[in-house]
């Protein structure tokens, strides 16, 4: 029994992952002292992975920031604590002097993405629709290509309830890796297995999930869509095509299979994927023989020059073989159930006079360099840290040279932080209210600010009331930022008649007894009726045609470049990209390594332990080398984040798609090559 002078909240953990873990946290006399799972979470059923039981050391770990900072020269290291007052005086006195000397605030730019995913935390981008027209990014950084992909062929992105997977016969895993970055699903994917169920891991990595399946296919990078369209292509010829699905419900058919009897053949399959053919027919029977089958798309494989294609290809051998709208089958990709709320901070208008202009957050440094009439004088960065996880970081330089003003908020001094003029606190979860929901799983919860801020850290909401309130102090008018609305209003903004009923609920302070399920997670396609404008699943995509993409999932041969390796960068069980380095109980030296195969480090003149030189026309680095025969021959691995991220080789390099439905292509970080070289000492 708890005793009485603890209390306890619900939180969520905020970060960009598959579960959106519940958590149960216990306070006394204002302290966190521990955490654990939320038992009342139907999903994550109170469980946690490392990451969240380390919440307490992340919470208050002695490197967190304390109190505003000011840089000066920036870069220099050189900083000195300010008052709040201080900070938010400069910051307004640049915005309105900005304003003043160009006539408008699109000399004012925000960078913020995925590093809190709490609905209140979008008080960033409505802080600068209020203010009318600003520069602001566009685009996805994770996901776009596929979700284009999916967007063609079925007309809207409808993800399968993750537990119906426990209803599975077969299921396929396309380049994801659940056993280090969506721990949960495992249990899911087992109650299938105990129930006969065989679990096949397409991947070119062998990772942890891969040693868990049943079959593991190593393939070769970014080559997927030509796996998936060679099986097509045995079941063609097997005849064990759903065929009543093909007539009755797909549009395309007779292109499409023109295509692949023509210009596929399994001899072409074998020599690129580097698959033997005793395997891709293995593939074929079972996907030719069983159903419901299950296929998960990890975010990976579409972050390639073929990323697309790749997901199209998935798309199309899912369809033909009658695995659409069955419970236990579908595909699995992304679940959009954010769209149910009204994200009325993200959605703040901008007055119809004072729109602002648009750049691609996967350009970022580019397109800001190249804008005038006004050029980007002053940066907002938040819930990101783009010197650690963007790319083409040279423009990045030339890009924080030009600003007269850049400003980070955040919980530590990461990289970003140490290249900018003013550091502002930020609270950790656990320090504010908000409200979360996943975008794997149908749960909803609520996030209890379970303690007060730790010395002056704020909220990004908090902080836009008080920029935007200071900002109408100076210029009346100047926002329309609605400053008087508490955390609880906000929250109740996004409880609207539909989604209370979605979610089984009076009000939305019922979510303080435990998370609700979403009612609306019906079977996806189950009536056969697509969103595209044939109302079919479309084999063949007018579509894409029309945006100069091919209107059939092909495969596209990989670009061929100067340097012999092919750099992969997955996420480590321990990390969220470069989230929680400052947390001593998830630090180790696997971030500090690059995996190589023998023989490729054999012709190098490298052995174990060695520190080699990495390098490409985007930067060099230097990281000691773990040697591994599971490492296909070509390929080096590192794992994203560590002092030394893995971003300093990576350039701007358009994934196929991403237009369609985030304004700009995705990212081919799965493209990227090096070449490596011992370091003489």
């Amino acid at each position: 029994m708890l005793p009485t002078d603890y209390k306890i909240f619900r939180n969520v953990c905020p970060r960009n992952c598959y579960d959106t873990c519940g958590i149960i946290s216990y306070v006394k006399n204002g302290e966190l002292i521990k955490v654990e799972g939320d038992p009342k979470h139907g999903y994550t059923k109170g469980r946690l992975c490392a990451k969240g039981y380390a919440y307490t050391q992340y919470v208050y770990s002695p490197d967190r920031l304390r109190y505003p900072l000011r840089q000066y020269p920036r870069g220099s290291g050189t900083w000195e604590r300010i008052s709040w007052e201080q900070a938010i005086e400069i910051i307004a006195d640049k915005i309105l002097e900005l304003n003043k000397r160009y006539g408008s605030n699109l000399a004012l730019a925000h960078n913020k993405f995925s590093g809190n995913l709490g609905l209140l935390h979008y008080a960033v981008e409505g802080m600068f629709n209020s203010m009318g027209e600003h520069t602001k990014t566009i685009g996805n950084a994770c996901l776009a290509a596929g979700f284009d992909a999916i967007s063609y062929d079925f007309g809207d992105n409808i993800n399968p309830d993750p537990e119906d997977m426990a209803d599975s016969k077969l299921i396929v895993i396309w380049g994801a890796n659940p056993a280090w970055t969506a721990i949960h699903q495992l249990s899911h994917i087992n109650a299938a297995r105990e129930k006969g169920a065989k679990v096949v891991v397409i991947d070119p990595l062998y990772t942890p999930t891969a040693a868990k399946a049943d079959i593991f296919v190593q393939i070769r990078p970014s080559t997927d869509s030509l796996l998936a369209l060679g099986i097509v292509k045995i079941l063609m010829e097997q005849d064990k095509c759903d065929n009543d699905f093909i007539r009755d419900h797909t549009w395309g058919w007779e292109p499409f299979s023109s295509y692949v009897k023509e210009k596929i053949s399994i001899s072409l399959v074998r020599e690129v994927t580097g698959i033997t053919e005793e395997v891709i027919f293995e593939l074929a029977s079972l996907y030719g023989s069983t159903k419901p089958c299950a296929n998960w798309v990890g975010f990976g494989l579409q972050r390639s020059m073929n990323g697309g294609q790749n997901t199209r290809a998935i798309n199309a051998l899912v369809g033909v073989t009658g695995n659409i709208g069955r419970k236990g089958g579908g595909l699995y990709y992304f679940n959009p159930t954010p769209n149910y709320f009204p994200q009325s901070l993200l959605n703040h208008p901008s007055p119809e006079s004072r729109q602002p202009r648009e750049v691609d957050i996967n350009r970022f440094a580019d397109d800001i360099l190249s804008l005038a009439n006004p050029p980007v004088k002053m940066l907002w960065v938040a819930s990101r840290n783009p010197l650690s996880q963007d790319q083409n970081l040279a423009r990045w330089q030339e890009l924080l040279e030009s600003l007269e003003l850049v400003v980070t908020v955040d919980l530590f001094m990461t990289r970003t932080a140490e290249m900018s003029d003013l550091v502002l606190p930020a609270t950790s979860t656990f320090e504010n209210d908000d409200v979360n929901v996943g975008y794997w799983h149908y749960w909803l919860a609520i996030n209890q600010k379970a303690i007060e801020p730790l010395y002056e850290a704020k909220s990004d909401l908090e902080i836009a009331r008080i920029l935007t309130r200071k900002l109408n102090e100076l210029s009346p008018g100047f926002s329309d930022f609605p400053y008087e609305l508490t955390d609880e209003d906000w929250i109740s903004k996004e409880f609207t008649p539909k989604v209370l009923e979605i979610y089984g609920l009076a009000n939305w302070e019922e979510l303080k007894d435990g998370p609700r399920k979403c009612s609306g997670n019906k079977i996806p396609w189950e009536d056969r009726r697509f969103k595209t404008k044939t109302g079919k699943f479309e084999l063949y995509s007018r579509d894409a045609k029309e945006n100069e993409l091919p209107a059939i999932s092909t495969y596209n041969q990989p670009r061929n470049d100067i340097y012999p390796l092919r750099l992969l960068s997955p996420q480590h069980r321990n990390r969220l990209h470069s989230q929680y380095d400052f947390v001593p109980w998830l630090n180790d030296e696997h971030f500090d390594i690059l995996k190589m195969n023998q023989k490729d480090a054999r012709q190098r003149g490298i052995e174990e332990g060695d520190t080699v030189c990495i390098y490409n026309e985007a930067g060099l680095l230097s990281k000691k080398i773990k040697l591994s025969p599971y490492i296909p021959l070509g390929v080096v691995v590192a794992s994203q984040g560590g002092l030394k991220p893995i971003n300093s080789l990576m350039f701007d390099l358009p994934a196929d798609m991403g237009m369609k439905e985030s304004g700009s292509r995705g990212l081919a970080i799965n493209d990227v090559y090096v070449e490596c070289k011992k370091q003489v000492k």
